[in-house]
C-alpha cells in the first residue's frame, strides 16, 4: 500500500480547522520560511533533532552510526552532513536525547491513527487536517489519505501554501471539505527572498479555488519586519478581498517555539532578534483586514 513520511500526529488540534482534529504532518516543504516552527518538516528525508542537554555523553550513538566516520560526539545529523537519518542513534540513546523526526506509514497506518480519535471529531464537528511541510510535496500520498478519509465520512481539511501544479489542486479538492490557505506577501520579489520560492503560482492557486467555491479560509503568519507593515497588510487584505466567497482570516503572530527546533537540527534560528508582535499590533492588523470585510482571528 501506498505510504509517505510523517514527522507527527497531533491529536486534540483546537487551531486547524473546526472542532476537535487529528492532524497529520507530512514531511517536504519547498519554501525555507525562515520563521517556521517546524523546521524539520522542510527536508524531505528524516532528520534527527538532538537534545544537548538530555546528552549523557556515553557514547553509544557513535557504536551504533552505520557511516564509515560517524559524526561528532554530540551532534546531531543535519541536512548537509552524512547523516543518513536511520534512526539507529535514536534507539540507542538511552537518554532520548535523539529523536527522529520522519516515519514511512501507509495509508492504513495513518488511518488507523486517525480512526482512533474518531469519537471526538463526530462530537466535536471536527475532523482530519493534513499539514507540513506542505503536503502537496508528497501528492500520492496525500491523495490517497484524502480519499481513505473521505470514504470514512471524516471531514477533511489541508494547510497549504498552495506550491503545487494546478491539476493536484483540481484533484484533491473533491474530498478536501477546508483549505487553510497560507498567504504570506503579494510582492513576488520580496516573496521569493523571504521564502526562497515565488508567488506567482500560489497565488494563481489561491484564486481557481475561490472561483471553484471551495471552502477557504486564509491564514496570514504575521512576522515583524517581514509583513507587518501597513502597506503589506493592506495589500494582503486587497487581494484577498478580491477573491471570491473568502471572509476568514486566521492571523499567525510570529513566535520562538521553533528556535529550539533549529538548536536541535544543528541549525542557527533566522529570526533570533525578532520581538514577537504585540497585542495592539495584531489588533491593529486585524482591524485592517475587518474594514474589508473580513472576520480575522488572532491565533495563539
Amino acid at each position: 500500500m501506498l505510504s509517505g513520511l510523517v514527522f507527527n500526529i497531533q491529536r486534540f488540534s483546537v487551531q486547524d480547522g473546526p472542532g476537535i482534529r487529528t492532524t497529520v504532518f507530512l514531511k517536504g516543504c519547498p519554501a525555507a520560511c525562515p520563521w517556521c516552527h517546524n523546521p524539520e518538516s522542510q527536508s524531505s528525508r528524516p532528520e534527527i533533532l538532538f537534545a544537548e542537554e538530555r546528552c549523557i555523553g556515553c557514547g553509544q550513538c557513535l557504536l551504533v552510526c552505520p557511516l564509515t566516520e560517524a559524526p561528532a560526539k554530540g551532534k546531531p545529523g543535519a541536512p548537509g552532513t552524512r547523516c543518513l537519518g536511520c534512526g539507529a542513534c535514536v534507539a540507542a540513546c538511552p537518554s532520548e536525547a535523539r529523536r527522529l523526526a520522519g516515519a514511512s506509514l501507509s495509508v492504513a497506518e495513518v488511518m488507523r491513527e486517525v480512526r482512533a480519535d474518531r469519537i471526538f471529531q463526530e462530537e466535536s464537528g471536527g475532523g482530519v487536517t493534513f499539514s507540513g511541510g506542505e503536503p502537496f510535496a508528497q501528492f500520492p500520498f496525500l491523495l490517497a489519505l484524502l480519499e481513505a478519509c473521505r470514504a470514512e465520512g471524516m471531514h477533511t481539511a489541508i494547510d497549504t501554501c498552495g506550491h503545487a501544479p494546478r491539476e493536484h489542486v483540481r484533484a484533491v479538492a473533491p474530498f478536501t471539505d477546508l483549505f487553510l490557505y497560507d498567504l504570506k506577501l503579494i510582492d513576488a520579489r520580496r516573496h521569493r527572498d523571504v521564502t526562497g520560492i515565488p508567488n506567482a503560482q500560489l497565488l494563481a492557486n489561491l484564486r481557481f479555488l475561490a472561483q471553484s467555491g471551495g471552502a477557504l479560509r486564509l491564514r496570514v503568519p504575521v512576522i515583524p519586519g517581514v509583513n507587518d507593515a501597513a502597506a503589506d497588510v493592506d495589500a494582503l487584505a486587497r487581494f484577498a478581498a478580491s477573491l471570491d466567497g473568502v471572509r476568514g482570516v486566521d492571523l499567525l503572530p510570529f513566535h520562538r517555539t521553533g528556535a529550539r527546533k533549529f538548536a536541535r537540527l544543528g541549525r542557527a534560528f533566522p529570526l533570533a532578534d525578532i520581538v514577537p508582535p504585540s497585542a495592539e499590533r495584531l489588533a491593529d492588523i486585524a482591524a485592517r483586514f475587518r474594514e474589508h470585510g473580513f472576520e480575522a482571528a488572532i491565533l495563539g
